[in-house]
């Protein structure tokens, strides 16, 4: 074998490979964009005030119903409650998911709940600096209206209040709404069961000062908001046909490496692992969250797109950098461990992060690492310094492909001593090498917008600002870029079976046998997959 594909197929098969994949790339959009429907879907509810006349709220044995035969007993707002003489402490926000006559599905993967509380500005009553809201929430399940409800979790929860009331306090504005800020609620990782239940209660203890000095809190309101199970069967099957694509490549890539004479040179191994970790995010293993009720599968999910990305942004480190280094300091991982530590850093620290909250919220999903003041800022400037980082390696990673590019710049001059036909050759390499570094770059240019808008879009309900509206063609076509990109590198630099100049006469090959010396193609201690790893990594020889 001599060389790689991507410098010993001709040009014409060269340029349709190229076409069919962008094809491929047009297709994965268009499925999102024609196919899809958006990912997610927000579905808002009104919570109903249910009187506890029993008060059974210390047993935990009672559901309260807002709808359907056996609802509970209901009042229209707190001014019948006091005309009633009914306690703050027997009043129970209920609120069944999803609305009367629909069910929920396996397909909608998990289910985000976001709180908002309204609430009346009282001159006697006013919402203190710093208020905290105390809730008692509980959360049950069946799959049968005519089944009882299951307790899934119970938790005694604490919102900080983060409300601005526009208008001026005065008696002639008692009455009008505080705007307050949306509160994170609870986060299930599947969904298992078809119908949901949550009661509410806002304990009174004026003594232990709970919930004294929140205000005048008029009616909940709730949005709970799912992965569209339309988006998740496009999803699925993006991931069903993907992965056998992937592994097929996969497989005969390392085995053309493998019948090698050669051990493998560090960069075909880095894009083995690409491939290996493409691979590990393809598995379709959430074909399983439809008959299970996996809650960890969200988890999951991140931690594995976390080891491709640091798997992805390690290569593009390598990749460049083993195009720029002499023949003694190439092929050795350990020269790299300062630009893929700090990847290696950030991925563990956003598995931590990530830890800290879907971690507890397998065993709590009312926890929300947003809930507290310290929670929130760290949240916010992890999302912020997560952006900036990935800004910054957008700007090395450029830096670095003008280096490459600078660097095969100079070893052009040693082009017109040769005769044309072999000039034209290695201008030809050289040029397909550089196309390949601008797909690269454009590769990585999608990547880090994928992620900034995803950390942004993930964050917005949290802390009640503009979101970036995701369309289903974004995801789809960002993960079949991936795909496309890791299938292209291991086809491409897959060693080949055809020798350049094979049909070349003797004659020319001897006269030419000082211009391979001089851009070192034949020097046996200069091992590598193509001409142009093996010209920008030999240092000039006489």
């Amino acid at each position: 074998m001599a060389g790689a594909i991507i410098e010993n197929m001709s040009t014409k098969k060269l340029v349709i490979v190229g076409v069919i994949l962008l094809l491929f790339q047009a297709f994965s959009f268009m499925v999102g964009g024609l196919i899809a429907p958006s990912p997610t879907t927000a579905v808002h509810y009104l919570a109903t005030k249910c009187v506890d006349t029993v008060k059974t709220h210390h047993k935990g044995s009672k559901w309260f119903m807002p709808w359907g035969p056996d609802q509970c007993s209901k009042i229209r707002d707190f001014d019948e409650a006091t005309a009633k003489r009914i306690e703050a402490n027997n009043i129970v926000f209920a609120v069944h998911i999803p609305l009367p006559n629909r069910e929920m599905s396996a397909w909608f993967q998990f289910m985000l709940v976001i709180l908002q509380f309204d609430i009346a500005f009282k001159i006697k009553n006013p919402i203190d600096d710093g208020a905290l809201v105390t809730m008692d929430v509980g959360l049950a399940y069946r799959d049968s209206t005519l089944s009882e409800w299951t307790e899934m979790a119970h938790s005694i929860e604490h919102r900080k209040l983060s409300c601005n009331f526009t208008a001026t306090k005065t008696f002639e504005n008692e009455g009008r709404y505080y705007d307050c800020d949306l509160l994170p609620f609870m986060e299930v990782g599947s969904v298992a069961h078809k119908y949901y239940l949550l009661n509410i209660r806002l304990p009174v203890n004026e003594r232990k000062k709970v919930n004294i000095g929140i205000g005048e809190i008029k009616d909940i309101r709730l949005v709970s908001i799912h992965q569209n199970g339309g988006f998740t069967k496009v999803w699925f099957a993006m991931k069903t046909f993907l992965t056998p694509s992937i592994l097929i490549i996969m497989i005969w890539y390392w085995k053309r490496i493998t019948q090698m004479t050669r051990p493998p040179v560090l960069l075909e191994k880095v894009i083995f692992a690409l491939g290996i970790s493409m691979t590990f995010i393809n598995i379709p293993v959430e074909w399983f969250s439809v008959g299970f009720d996996w809650t960890w599968m969200l988890l999951f999910g991140d931690i594995r797109q976390g080891i491709f990305y640091a798997m992805l942004l390690s290569f593009w480190i390598i990749f460049c950098g083993e195009h720029l280094m002499d023949q003694t300091e190439r092929n050795r991982f350990s020269v790299y461990w300062k630009q893929v530590g700090p990847i290696v850093f950030g991925s563990f620290c956003l598995f931590i992060f990530d830890m800290c909250e879907r971690g507890v919220q397998l065993k709590n999903p009312f926890y929300s690492i947003w809930a507290s003041d310290v929670g929130t800022e760290l949240a916010m400037a992890f999302i912020i310094v997560a952006g900036i980082c990935a800004c910054l390696y957008f700007l090395f990673l450029c830096f670095m492909v003008f280096q490459v590019f600078r660097n095969v710049s100079g070893k052009r001059s040693s082009l017109p001593a040769m005769t044309k036909a072999r000039r034209l050759h290695y201008e030809g390499l050289i040029f397909r090498f550089k196309f390949l570094m601008l797909v690269t770059l454009a590769c990585a240019a999608m990547t880090v917008i994928f992620f900034i808008i995803s950390q942004v879009n993930e964050g917005h309900w949290h802390w009640g600002g503009y979101t970036v509206q995701v369309n289903s063609a974004f995801f789809t076509g960002i993960y079949g870029m991936w795909n496309l990109y890791v299938f292209a590198l291991m086809f491409l630099y897959a060693p080949s079976h055809k020798r350049y100049g094979d049909e070349q006469s003797s004659a020319d090959q001897g006269g030419n046998s000082g211009e391979d010396i001089q851009l070192t193609t034949t020097i046996t201690h200069v091992d590598g997959p193509t001409e142009i790893y093996k010209m920008t990594g030999k240092e000039a020889q006489e």
